[in-house]
């Protein structure tokens, strides 16, 4: 008897063992252009639920137990409904929408709302980068929301439920970046006044401004000039002669740079560059200041 109750012990022990073992013209400005996949720029926190205990072994666990710990433990167990069925005990994370990296045109949607409420200060641009990601980020903090800068479930809710439907020119509007004080030069006579800091152009007559539109300047190693020079000579239609692109309503004011429109600007906002011409995307306004700027009108390029 002493013998086979040492085998059945042994026999036991074995069968634990194996279970434990079983358990100017536009150029790209990067990669940041490229769009990603929300749950892969999303801390795997938020993308991955917490799942109660797959243990049913030990009913001495209570809901509130299983819910808490994030790791499988012997003695949690699924909590039970009053037919006996497994119910979930820990609510799952929010599914992640939108996040840094996503482009398409919800993320543009977002912006517009944001703008709404004050938290986006610029054009719409469908890409979500690192100041949609801000902007989230303080919207959330305000509603009690999880400061992640991605946008959830529970986020877009809140968001929509505070704002209206965006117009077509909320979502595409022709000149959003707010124009910071003019440059001192700029106040007298004549002037393409172009604001690095706040990517502007503003049409100005004795210190006076008649038109205002966005714009976007030379990558790092084909920086836009910055400095006081003249139109030097106006195209209304130019295909450049270095890079074949075309350049309508060409305004030149420095050995090749010029104010120009360009389509990429108006297709893919500032996710990308010039060769260091300043780049327009609002066709019309532009083709209105190209007929009343004159040769010889004040271009000042400025931070």
């Amino acid at each position: 008897m002493h013998r086979r109750s040492t085998a059945v012990g042994r026999g036991l022990l074995a069968a634990a063992a194996i279970a434990l073992a079983t358990g100017c013209t536009a150029q790209a400005v990067g990669a940041a252009g490229s769009a990603t996949s929300p749950a892969a720029q999303e801390p795997a926190a938020a993308v991955s639920p917490v799942s109660p205990s797959p243990s049913p072994s030990s009913s001495s666990a209570s809901p509130s137990a299983s819910a808490s710990s994030a790791s499988p433990s012997a003695s949690a167990s699924p909590s039970q409904d009053g037919d006996g069925k497994p119910s979930a005990s820990a609510a799952p994370a929010e599914r992640v929408l939108m996040a840094k990296g996503t482009e398409n045109e919800q993320v543009r949607e977002l912006q517009a709302r944001l703008r709404q409420l004050g938290y986006f200060h610029r054009s719409p641009t469908a890409f979500y980068g690192a100041l949609t990601a801000e902007a989230v980020s303080a919207f959330q903090g305000k509603r009690g929301l999880p400061a992640t800068g991605a946008v959830d479930e529970a986020t877009w809710e809140a968001l929509v439920a505070m704002t209206r439907k965006p117009t077509q020119n909320e979502l595409r509007p022709p000149t959003t970046n707010e124009l910071d004080a003019p440059d001192p030069r700029c106040m007298t006579g004549r002037v393409l006044c172009i604001s690095k800091e706040s990517r502007t152009l503003a049409w100005m007559i004795d210190g006076k401004v008649v038109s205002a539109m966005d714009v976007r300047f030379g990558s790092v190693n084909t920086p836009t000039r910055e400095g006081t020079f003249k139109v030097d000579r106006k195209e209304r239609t130019w295909t450049s002669t270095l890079y074949h692109s075309e350049m309508p309503y060409s305004m030149f004011f420095s050995r090749g740079q010029a104010v120009h429109y360009s389509s990429d600007f108006a297709a893919r906002g500032y996710n990308g560059g010039s060769h260091g011409c300043v780049n327009v995307r609002d066709k019309a306004r532009l083709a209105q200041v190209f007929e009343q700027v004159r040769v010889g009108d004040k271009v000042v390029v400025h931070w």
